[in-house]
C-alpha cells in the first residue's frame, strides 16, 4: 500500500496556520479541526514548519501561559520529515517510530499536497490485515 491510497480514502485537506500566527491562533485551529498538528506554511503549499499539541504542552511548561501570544514560528519543528504519495506506507511507519513523529506532510511536485497521522498508518494495516483474512476464509471454504 502506498501513501496515494490512504490520501485517496482520506482526502487531500491540510490545515494550516501562518508562520506570525500566534499560539493561540493554533490552538483555535487545533480544536476547531479535531487534529493534532498543524503544518505551518505561508501560502498552503511551502511547508515551513509542523506544530503539534505536544509542542505546545512542552513550551506551556517552560514558558507559561505568555506563551499563548507568541508566534507559532518560535515552537515549530522545522525542518519537517516529510514523505511522498509514491512511498510505501510500511516505510512510513518505521519513520514514524524511528523518529517519534505522529504526523508527515505529504509532498509532491515541491508542494504540500497532503498529511498522514499514525493514526492513518494504523487505519491502514489494520485494513489490509481484514482484507487478507477475508481472502483466506474465502480460500477456505471454496
Amino acid at each position: 500500500m502506498r501513501i496515494a491510497d490512504i490520501l485517496r480514502a482520506k482526502g487531500d485537506q491540510v490545515a494550516t496556520v501562518p508562520p506570525q500566527a500566534t499560539v493561540r491562533d493554533l490552538l483555535a485551529a487545533l480544536a476547531g479541526h479535531n487534529i493534532g498538528a498543524v503544518v505551518v506554511s505561508p501560502d498552503g503549499v511551502v511547508i515551513e514548519g509542523i506544530v503539534s499539541e505536544r509542542d505546545v504542552v512542552r513550551r506551556l511548561h517552560e514558558h507559561g501561559a505568555a506563551l499563548l501570544d507568541s508566534p507559532v514560528s518560535a515552537i515549530m519543528s522545522s525542518p519537517v520529515r516529510t514523505c511522498a504519495p509514491g512511498d510505501a506506507v510500511e516505510g512510513l511507519r518505521r519513520v514514524m517510530t524511528e523518529h517519534r513523529v505522529r504526523h508527515l506532510p505529504v509532498v509532491a511536485g515541491g508542494r504540500l499536497a497532503g498529511i498522514v497521522s499514525i493514526g492513518d498508518v494504523v487505519k491502514s494495516a489494520i485494513d489490509q490485515l481484514e482484507t487478507e483474512r477475508e481472502q483466506l476464509v474465502g480460500y477456505i471454504h471454496s
